[in-house]
């Protein structure tokens, strides 16, 4: 991995010294500074950060929405923060959910009930599908 700068007086004028925690070690030549690259860290896909703001969006909670994918809801907060992500006020209705494969979800649209008084948005998961659905709470 090649380092740009020195981050202690940005000199591009360095020597390899050693491996320190099992990372590269540098040494500037200019004042002597020893330094080594940041590590990267691990990457989650674009995927799951589109899908868990759209499952936010949806009103789902930052702890179902890691149940459903497997990533962290701290993960989660910190995207909506990121991304300034607000969700809008739903105060009359709230959202259900529910993950269907292909058969289970045809069913569910065969049920007349299922269908009136409520939006409903599918969404791919995997091999599977998220369904939501708002209801009007009931007075």
């Amino acid at each position: 991995m090649k380092i740009e700068l020195c981050p202690n007086c940005g000199s591009q004028d360095y020597v390899k010294s050693g491996i320190v925690a099992e990372r590269q070690r540098y040494k500037c030549k200019k004042c002597n500074y020893y330094f080594t690259v940041n590590k990267l860290g691990k990457k989650i896909d674009d995927y799951y950060v589109n899908k868990a703001l759209q499952l936010y969006l949806e009103g789902l909670t930052y702890r179902e929405i890691e149940r459903i994918l497997g990533v962290s809801h701290v993960s989660i907060m910190n995207w909506v923060k990121k991304y300034n992500i607000k969700r809008p006020y739903h105060g009359d209705y709230h959202p259900t959910y529910k993950i269907l494969n292909a058969s289970e979800l045809s069913l569910f649209f065969q049920k007349p009930e299922n269908l009136s008084g409520a939006g409903v948005i599918i969404t791919e998961l995997g091999d599977k599908f998220m369904l939501i659905k708002w209801e009007r709470f009931k007075d």
